[in-house]
């Protein structure tokens, strides 16, 4: 018997799903839907454009659509505008879900609503050139930026916001958002941190790359710290980190364009605004108290900033028809099976950060996906048969609800057209954005540059 699945979600976590049931050796076919045209989730559109060795991960996230037991349905809701959750069900055995985790944690700060205000998540989507928010356009038209956070995220969107635009010319950045970085006002990019610099946990490689920019100079704010000596921390990494900062701090300020704050122990207290727009953010100055919790001490500043980005973490959305954990923003489950009740749900299961939530790196969904996977095939031989097994019946019921998919040999246009206009800009490629021009150019429909 060939059993059925669907992923949904064509990210890593779905990805190595689909490759870790092909790879069983069990008989299963699997198809993978996505609501947008293209795969890759998160590794085109979270990973920032510069970040070429890591987006190289896509050459292994591909294998899976190398078979012909595997299908790309990309342009696919699930819900509403798309087929129904439940209807999907009638075609396959089993389902898993792997559709990540979307919302910005919120600041809970007053001001946090004006305009100038964004969610990293939002942010680095514009510049990743998602469909869903090229309408974004951010006001770059103020010197100062304020981005909130102490991961690598932060750091992303202040080295996009800091690197020289001829830089970032030779990324996949689409055009528009390429054009707005040209124009931009932006010279002081301050990356607030709650902690002192012995405590950061960014990855050394990423640090690193912010003090490599052209045009663009670290400037640590530390109130001292480092010059008077900090107890060396036992983790590797944080070792590392220590020593660039502390080289950083000695360093004169010199001519650069711009320059990258490295403000630690603040902590955003309000954002300021002028005819509804963000004007400015005051920190506080914080302290560790004995547990090495942070605490407030009262003393605060205000920034000149025209932009907030908060890179503070994520939380995933509910999924129609399964529970869910306001709590920790996932589905419930056991090892990958969803559980309701503390009983499973036949043929659900969800894998990635709506399993586990918003952690770890991208290798990390490869072992979540496999236990995920384990879980299904263990399962399979007890599930029920889907009333419409046959392969040629999905494609048939999303004619039905006016879905016309895009097959890989769809997305294979979009991506040669995506390697032309990188050729026309001395790219590897260049992101078509518009879902409009995506789908065009999928379903090979005219395109411009």
């Amino acid at each position: 018997m060939n059993f059925r699945v669907a992923v949904i979600g064509a990210g890593p976590s779905g990805l190595y799903a689909a490759a870790a049931l092909l790879s069983s050796g069990e008989p299963v076919s699997v198809e993978v839907l996505d609501r947008l045209p293209a795969p890759y989730g998160l590794v085109r559109y979270g990973v920032a454009p510069d970040h070429v060795k890591m987006k190289s991960v896509i050459r292994v996230l591909q294998k899976p659509f190398d078979p012909a037991d595997v299908e790309f349905l990309g342009g696919v809701r699930i819900g509403d505008g798309g087929i129904p959750l439940d209807e999907l069900r009638t075609h396959v055995h089993a389902v898993v879900h792997a559709t990540g985790s979307s919302v910005d944690r919120d600041l809970g700060v007053p001001g946090e609503d004006l305009a100038g205000s964004y969610g990293s998540g939002e942010f680095v989507s514009w510049y990743c050139g998602h469909p869903d928010f090229t309408g974004l356009d951010p006001a770059l038209d103020h010197p100062g930026v304020a981005v909130v956070g102490a991961g690598n995220v932060a750091l992303d969107v202040a080295r996009v916001l800091a690197k020289a635009p001829d830089e970032m010319a030779a990324t996949d950045v689409p055009g528009p958002v390429l054009d707005a970085l040209r124009g931009s006002a932006v010279r002081d990019v301050h990356v607030l941190v709650r902690r002192g610099p012995q405590h950061v946990r960014f990855t050394p490689a990423e640090l690193r790359q912010i003090g490599d920019l052209a045009d663009a100079q670290v400037v640590v704010h530390d109130d001292g710290l480092l010059a008077a000596g900090v107890e060396e921390p036992d983790d590797r990494r944080q070792k590392q980190n220590l020593a660039m900062l502390t080289d950083w701090a000695a360093r004169p300020l010199g001519g650069a364009r711009r320059r990258i704050h490295l403000r630690f122990l603040r902590s955003p207290v309000r954002l300021l605004g002028a005819d509804g727009r963000v004007s400015g953010i005051v920190v506080e100055r914080t302290a560790l108290d004995a547990s090495g919790r942070v605490v407030g001490t009262g003393e605060e500043q205000t920034l000149d900033v025209g932009l907030v980005v908060r890179a503070i973490g994520y939380a995933g959305e509910p999924i129609p028809g399964l529970p869910f954990d306001e709590a920790t923003g996932t589905v419930p489950n056991e090892g990958g099976r969803v559980v309701r009740d503390g009983v499973p749900v036949p043929g659900a299961y969800v894998t990635g950060w709506i399993k586990r939530g918003p952690t770890g790196v991208i290798g990390t969904n490869k072992g979540d996906a496999q236990e995920t996977v384990a879980a299904l095939l263990a399962d399979l031989p007890t599930l029920p048969a889907p009333a419409h097994p046959e392969p040629e019946a999905l494609r048939d019921a999303l004619a039905a609800h006016g879905i016309r998919p895009v097959d890989w040999t769809s997305w294979l246009r979009l991506d040669a057209e995506e390697v032309r206009r990188g050729g026309l800009r001395g790219a590897e490629r260049v992101k078509v954005a518009e879902l409009a021009e995506m789908l065009d150019a999928a379903h090979g429909a005219t395109t411009t540059p």
